[in-house]
């Protein structure tokens, strides 16, 4: 075809309907004269000529209809079962016109037979010119694509959408659908074969594919894995479709591809909520969320919305993340027709007379404490402010929501805190010890702690820096060979820290079960992988990306744990367990956060940490350079750690 004829495609809608039409009203005339030449056997027959008026009047009556039955409404290039429909209805009243014009006028001399051949003929021309018109389009769009072959992993209906979406925008060539199902293997769909999966391996030799989209959204996680753990072995881009809940939720469109979700690597089949534990200290209510901009905090504010709250108030020293969950919300609350007040606050947990006038005069009901300084290597380098911030923001948070009668106060802490080797985890562990020792003494307030490891593509989070320097061709850095680390997905987490918060009651320690642990150079060489590049390593040398291990950082541990010792148990969630931890009393705890609130007026930073490694038993931790301190003969220097025989228990 011409550059002309394509050009048509361009054209303004109602210039491309007036084109239509007259193509239609042409072929009608067509129709007539074919009607009657077919029945009477002459190409110009004498009945033609008698009613010469019929191929005139029956296409300028039968445009109008053409009109009214929607056949101009629709894309030609975008055509299906609807607008086929289209097309019968207004064939049908077409020749409904064409029987009504010989009744009424009395045309004795038209045979019968030449309507039913004038419907006939009309579908054919009509519709097949459409169609034809549409072939040609996917053809020239496949000419345009024939360099980007994919396979599409699933012929169902979400495989159905896909290769049509592919089919029109002309990105990708759909080559092959490969399904699990054996009833489809050997059909074709919208003219793509379909294989079984073992043909997977000799389809990409082949054809010369490079891309595998999943077309999977209603799968179970587990048959995800099994299927991009089968996909692995082969040099191809693998990319998926969005997930059922992102669809239902309406945060993706099935047309949307995007990259493999790293839960499909790693997570579990999540355990349905339960909805009173959910709904309990939340709807109805008067919440508040601290470090509401973060990774953690802005998925506990969407999932408290979506809980209708009474009132929902914003915690958040940095006014750019407080301004972006603020608007985040109120969009979110507008679309789902919520009438639930959002109040922004900027603050900080370290001020107790402002957390507790918040508090009081909204009315409080239950806080989500999740406000804390995270990143083991900012903090090993900024200790003092890591401890002032993590475990006197959480006592001073604490203490105001006990003084403003909040029913149910939750800390959201982190595997660092178990026998901890940095100052982040440290700071966590006196955190803990901070609402233990308040609720410990009794208090009309409950308090929870939930504990779990890292979250998914939280910020500063693994995933983002491996897909980032994959990107970027490597090479991809990994800690330590053997690094293991326990992951969730943020909306998980999330959840289940609202579930356990509705189950505490005086200072439980709640440990998320986060199922095994996962080496990061195996999380590592997946990525690589299903990114369609190979892993350079000493086995294979012309590999496109290499893994490089770069040595644990600053108080980093090889392996994390979630617990200090064996005593734990479960609760009516299986998710959620209940760590049975020994914390300081009352009066020990206040003592020494006394010594230590003394030590940060006095800027004394060796006062500081000693005061830490006396409280946070199993905490050692690097000197700094500056401490003058002995030296041990690895070259760091090192407090060795004397665990506290009084005024430790057990809740």
């Amino acid at each position: 075809m011409s550059n002309r004829l394509k050009g048509v495609f361009d054209w303004q809608r109602p210039r491309k309907q007036a084109l239509m039409m007259a193509g239609d009203a042409v072929m009608m005339m067509l129709v007539v004269w074919a009607a009657f030449s077919l029945r009477m056997g002459d190409v110009l027959s004498d009945k033609l000529f008698a009613y010469w008026y019929l191929p005139l009047v029956l296409p300028l009556l039968s445009v109008p209809l053409f009109y009214w039955s929607g056949m101009y409404s629709a894309v030609v290039r975008y055509m299906g079962p609807s607008d086929v429909w289209a097309v019968v209805r207004g064939v049908t009243l077409s020749t409904l016109v064409f029987v009504a014009i010989v009744a009424f006028l009395g045309l004795q001399g038209v045979p019968r037979a030449t309507i039913t051949i004038y419907w006939l003929i009309a579908l054919l021309l009509i519709g097949g010119s459409r169609f034809l018109i549409r072939a040609w389009h996917q053809a020239d769009r496949h000419r345009r694509a024939a360099e980007e072959p994919v396979i599409i992993y699933g012929a169902g209906s979400a495989g159905l959408q896909l290769v049509s979406s592919l089919l029109s925008t002309g990105d990708y060539l759909p080559v092959a659908f490969v399904d699990d199902n054996p009833r489809l293997h050997g059909t074709m769909i919208r003219g793509v074969p379909v294989y079984p999966p073992m043909r997977l391996g000799r389809l990409i030799a082949q054809l010369g594919v490079g891309n595998i989209l999943l077309a999977l959204p209603t799968a179970t996680l587990g048959r995800r894995r099994e299927i991009l753990a089968t996909l692995e072995r082969y040099p191809v881009h693998v990319r998926t479709l969005p997930s059922m809940t992102d669809l239902v939720s309406g945060a993706a469109r099935l047309q949307d591809i995007r990259e493999v979700d790293v839960e499909d690597l790693l997570g579990r089949e999540a355990v349905p909520p339960d909805p009173d534990l959910l709904g309990r200290c939340v709807t109805r209510q008067s919440v508040m969320i601290t470090g509401a901009g973060g990774s953690i905090g802005s998925e506990l504010c969407r999932q408290v919305l979506a809980q209708s709250p009474r009132r929902l108030v914003l915690l958040e020293r940095s006014e750019l993340a407080l301004y972006r969950i603020e608007q985040e919300l109120t969009a979110l609350a507008s679309v789902n027709d919520q009438t639930i007040e959002i109040i922004p606050v900027l603050g900080s947990v370290l001020h107790r007379k402002r957390m507790r006038h918040s508090l009081e005069r909204y009315g409080v009901d239950t806080v989500y404490h999740a406000a804390a300084y995270k990143h083991v290597p900012l903090v090993e380098a900024n200790p003092v402010e890591g401890v002032r911030n993590n475990g006197f923001g959480t006592w001073h948070a604490a203490l105001a929501a006990e003084d403003a009668g909040v029913s149910h106060f939750v800390l959201v802490s982190t595997d660092k805190a178990v026998r901890p080797t940095s100052v982040m985890g440290a700071s966590k562990r006196i955190a803990e010890f901070a609402v233990q020792a308040i609720a410990a003494r009794g208090s009309t307030t409950r308090f929870g702690i939930v504990r779990f490891g890292n979250v998914l593509d939280s910020s500063g989070s693994v995933i983002p820096l491996f897909r980032r320097q994959i990107r970027e061709g490597g090479p991809v850095t990994v800690t330590h060979p053997d690094a293991t680390r326990y992951f969730m997905t943020i909306p998980e987490a999330a959840s289940l820290v609202i579930q356990s918060g509705a189950m505490a009651n005086a200072g439980e320690v709640f440990v998320l079960d986060m199922s095994e642990p996962v080496r990061i150079r195996d999380l590592a060489r997946r990525l690589i992988q299903l990114s369609g590049c190979s892993v350079r390593d000493q086995g294979n040398a012309k590999g496109d990306i290499a893994i490089e291990f770069i040595g644990l950082r600053p108080g980093e541990k090889l392996h994390e744990e979630l617990v200090q010792g064996d005593d734990i148990m479960g609760t009516s969630h299986p998710m959620i367990l209940q760590a049975r931890e020994a914390h300081p009393e009352w009066r020990v705890f206040v003592d020494w956060i006394t010594a230590l609130d003394e030590a940060f007026h006095a800027q004394d930073l060796e006062r500081v940490m000693a005061l830490v490694v006396e409280c946070v038993p199993g905490y050692r931790r690097q000197a700094l350079a500056s401490a003058g301190t002995r030296a041990d003969s690895q070259g760091a220097d090192v407090v060795s750690i004397q665990r506290p025989s009084a005024g430790f228990r057990k809740i």
